[in-house]
């Protein structure tokens, strides 16, 4: 098992993926808001983007555009499914409060997410549970993009709350 560590600042728009202390990867987005972004990981560049509000995200070789995999998420599902290179994974998030979600293949784990903090800074890990690098880079891509889009819309419901009482 390979264990990276992921860092954002909550209210910024890049994120860091790291190895020990070696920076591996990135998602950078247009603002805190966006719902498009570019991403390096391990040299290679992609983009993200999200359609409305958060329902269906996919992911495209930085290269030569191609779509590599699209996955629909579901509030209200925990689960949800993505093809990459013809193989099936399902995206399970294990709590509300998205602090913990993985990869599954053929209902093994395959990348697993752990966010730490969420006051000023969100940090989490990532265990790596397979050497599938083409799937893995995807999977880990799409999983923190995944989260960052939740946070947006829980902050978003929480000034809509906040609004409201006052």
């Amino acid at each position: 098992m390979k264990k990276l560590i992921w860092v954002k600042e909550i209210f910024g728009s890049k994120l860091e993926i790291l190895s020990g202390a070696e920076k591996i990867g990135a998602i950078q987005w247009q603002n805190m808001f966006s719902g498009k972004a570019s991403a390096v990981f391990n040299g290679r560049s992609f983009f993200l983007k999200r359609e409305f509000f958060l329902s269906k995200l996919e992911i495209y070789d930085g290269k030569d555009q191609s779509l590599l995999a699209c996955v629909m998420v579901n509030l209200f599902n925990p689960r949800s499914d993505v093809i990459i290179n013809g193989k099936r994974f399902e995206l399970e998030i294990k709590n509300f409060w998205q602090s913990r979600w993985a990869w599954k293949f053929n209902g093994t784990e395959v990348v697993s997410f752990v966010s730490n903090e969420f006051v000023t800074k969100e940090k989490g890990e990532i265990d790596l549970y397979s050497a599938c690098n083409d799937e893995v880079e995807i999977m880990i891509l799409l999983g923190l993009f995944v989260r960052n889009q939740f946070i947006l819309v829980i902050l978003f419901l929480l000034l809509i709350i906040l609004l409201i009482i006052f």
